[in-house]
């Protein structure tokens, strides 16, 4: 029996966020999808019972559940400095760089490699916009995963190239994006939710944490223009660092505060129907590494903006319009007048509609956890 490992840490921790909702969908369908004598083993920190019993319920079909007797700080610290190892030995994959690096001898022993993700470059970039701390600590695990990782994952050619200009990789980099979550469904509900969830008739929607490189000050500033007189944004996502204030910022920009709204985070069902009914998806973030939110509006027909990040363009292929981020003061005035062409055009929304249907097919967990399977072969 082939066993590949996998680091499912992430899911349970208190803010998971897009890392763990990859590592969720990736590990439950590296299970589905596992050759004929492979299994899959998860590990995690040593977490409160009722975590053990959530990974269990998530991932059905993990064989079974390492627990490490270091708690998710200690152990973090750990193999930071490579002084914590695994028992046994098989393949290792990590959805994040929050692994354990060290040197191995793949070379004699071929089930012995370990394989990390690296989702973007922003501890490079914009260190600025990550909590305290996170930077650093991501920057020196890339230097580990550079000296040790057998191989790098990226979610996108974007990511690659920008990550090969900062470390030595060679050819260990590999290119394996995100999909939109299976759980991403229109419920059988959807009114009621709407209708809880005070959804008005017509809205523009933007997804993301509330912090600076989502651009959401500017999303924010846009609604002063006069050609988005009237109209309503909500922000859908939990609250992040920097003490970004939704109804500060529109009091600033001049904004009646009735027109903005922070939905906090949403449950699968009820993200669903926000994205569905939405008018406009906008996405005007600073820095990217992938851009879910993006194929997600494309998987519910819901036009999209975004910016100019180039991952997101990546991602995107021209199925939602482009916005550009540089000269920042005339940002939100460009993306106004880019959500008011769509909605006052209902050929373009409708054009923008099937073109991210569309889209949205090129992208799926299936496929994505194929190509890990093949990379740990291939290895």
């Amino acid at each position: 029996m082939t066993t590949l490992r996998v680091i499912v840490d992430r899911i349970v921790t208190p803010s998971p966020g897009g890392i763990g909702r990859y590592a969720e969908e990736l590990t439950r369908e590296l299970i589905r999808t596992a050759p004929a004598g492979c299994d899959v083993v998860g590990i995690v920190s040593s977490s409160p019972e009722p975590d053990y019993l959530k990974l269990e319920q998530l991932l059905p079909g993990m064989t079974s559940l390492y627990k490490s007797a270091l708690a998710r700080r200690e152990l973090q610290l750990s193999w930071q400095f490579g002084l914590s190892r695994l028992p046994g030995n098989g393949m290792l994959h990590s959805p994040s760089v929050f692994a354990p690096l060290y040197k191995h001898d793949r070379l004699n022993n071929q089930s012995e490699q370990t394989v990390v993700t690296i989702h973007d470059v922003i501890p490079w970039t914009h260190p600025e916009t990550l909590s305290t701390g996170r930077a650093p600590w991501i920057r020196a695990m890339a230097k580990r995963a550079q000296r040790y990782a057998d191989a790098v994952v990226v979610p996108t050619h974007t990511v690659a190239a920008q990550l090969g200009e900062l470390l030595n990789f060679g050819d260990r980099i590999r290119v394996i994006g995100g999909a939109v979550s299976s759980k991403l469904t229109v419920p059988v509900d959807p009114d009621a939710r709407a209708a809880r969830m005070d959804l008005p008739e017509r809205y523009i929607l933007s997804v993301g944490t509330l912090e600076p490189r989502k651009g959401i000050g500017a999303i924010i500033r846009s609604l002063a223009e006069p050609e988005l007189s009237g109209v309503t944004l909500l922000i859908a996502g939990p609250p992040g660092w920097g003490d970004l204030d939704v109804e500060a910022l529109a009091a600033e920009a001049g904004v009646d505060q009735s027109r903005v709204r922070s939905l906090g985070f949403l449950a699968d069902a009820d993200l669903a129907v926000a994205l569905d009914r939405a008018s406009v998806f906008v996405f005007p973030s600073l820095a990217e590494g992938f851009g879910l939110p993006v194929i997600e509006a494309f998987h519910f027909g819901t036009p999209v903006v975004h910016s100019d990040d180039p991952a997101v363009v990546e991602v995107a292929a021209g199925a939602g319009i482009t916005v550009k981020r540089d000269d920042a003061p005339g940002y939100p005035r460009r993306l106004a007048l880019a959500v008011a062409a769509v909605l006052g055009d209902p050929q373009l929304a409708e054009r923008l509609r099937y073109e991210g249907l569309d889209r949205s097919k090129n992208f799926s967990w299936r496929d994505s956890a194929e190509k890990v399977w093949q990379l740990h072969a291939d290895l």
